[in-house]
């Protein structure tokens, strides 16, 4: 099977955002457990729902969609590492993952949109 930088990364992305959120709920953090673990698992189940688009367009939007998610997950960890429920190094290592996985979109989002011009 060919290799998809973008949906391994998102997948990995997930993994840690289902750990973090298990740390968090365990902590009492039920909220924003649950908000990070919605956003966080989103954008890697979009990217691989759009494995199976019906066609570019949606194919795009899914990927819109994700970025989407990419973005308020970024937020949820810097309220989570601003509010000390995660660390420094922990908010920085995730924020990372996350803006690593913002570039890829807005990269592929931009290829898609100009070679469906």
């Amino acid at each position: 099977m060919k290799e998809n930088k973008l949906l391994d990364d998102s997948y990995r992305f997930s993994l840690r955002i289902v750990r973090l959120s298990n740390h968090l709920e365990s902590n009492r953090k039920y909220v924003l457990a649950r908000q990070v673990l919605r956003s966080g698992t989103s954008i890697g189940a979009n990217i691989t729902e759009a494995q199976q688009a019906e066609s570019k367009k949606d194919f795009t939007h899914k990927h819109g969609i994700a970025n989407k998610e990419a973005f308020e997950t970024e937020y949820w960890l810097k309220l989570l590492r601003d509010s000390d429920h995660i660390t420094q190094a922990q908010a920085k290592s995730m924020i990372d993952d996350c803006n690593a996985l913002q570039r890829m979109l807005v990269s592929a989002i931009k290829t898609l949109k100009k070679n469906n011009q």
